[in-house]
């Protein structure tokens, strides 16, 4: 239907290819991001799926929620906040390996989803950031932490900036990098030799995985989204949307 912002083909060898493609920078709204979550859950539970790969069209892989709709009707955080907490519940605890393949810009929601797959893998041109406290909002430093560790995480955070993929590969945050138009065929490749071993004792192996991790990253990414709500009680806040949508610098 017109209004989709993604798009999913299942193989004849068992993996699931999850396309994000919302022009042009695939800034997912509301019903978005509960669609995504609830199409990522559903591949994981089909038998037939072995592995599920993520990527996108477009300009970048996500630049997270669609502020411009925020900016409009404030009220949809709540419905923005249950979609990202499903969508990357969704991808982390899959029944199935998820592998995100990303290009361009990984932002915000983009980050999320980044944290809670098992293999991320990136194109030379891709840039990964968190820009949350210049557009009036928290979370994503859970998932953020999961990839680049504790300081680099509050580093990234306070200051808004870029991690380029060659540095997310210097510090472990990444499987790999390759040109962009190898993307795909990379991210499809490992999924092919993740498809061809025993389908049941790859669920058990990432159910086991999930279950040895640190802490619970739902559970820590709940607790952020609570600052989200208070963030966006602020007049600070309502200024940094205003500011981004109006594309000037926020005063304060």
């Amino acid at each position: 239907m017109s209004t989709q912002q993604f798009h999913s083909t299942i193989h004849d060898n068992g993996v699931a290819e999850l396309v994000i493609d919302r022009a042009p920078v695939n800034a997912l709204n509301a019903a978005g991001w509960n669609g995504l979550a609830r199409e990522i859950q559903a591949l994981g539970d089909r038998p037939e799926v072995r592995v599920i790969v993520i990527r996108a069209e477009n300009r970048g892989f996500c630049a997270g929620v669609d502020i411009k709709e925020l900016a409009e009707n404030d009220k949809l955080i709540l419905e923005v906040n249950a979609g990202n907490y499903a969508t990357f519940k969704a991808v982390h605890l899959n029944k199935v390996p998820v592998i995100t393949a990303v290009h361009g810009f990984v932002l915000g929601g983009g980050i999320g989803i980044c944290g809670a797959s098992d293999i991320v893998i990136a194109a030379e041109d891709a840039t990964f950031g968190l820009p949350e406290v210049d557009r009036g909002a928290m979370g994503g430093a859970a998932h953020l932490q999961r990839m680049f560790g504790v300081q680099k995480t509050r580093y990234l955070f306070f200051t808004g900036e870029m991690v380029a993929a060659a540095e997310a590969l210097r510090l472990g945050a990444i499987e790999r990098v390759v040109p962009r138009e190898q993307l795909r065929d990379t991210a499809m490749d490992i999924a092919n030799r993740i498809a061809a071993k025993s389908p049941a004792m790859i669920r058990i192996a990432k159910e086991a995985l999930t279950g040895i991790e640190d802490g619970n990253l739902e559970d820590k990414y709940r607790w952020e989204q609570g600052f989200t709500l208070q963030a966006y009680m602020s007049p600070d806040s309502a200024e940094t949307r205003s500011a981004f949508v109006e594309k000037r610098d926020a005063k304060f």
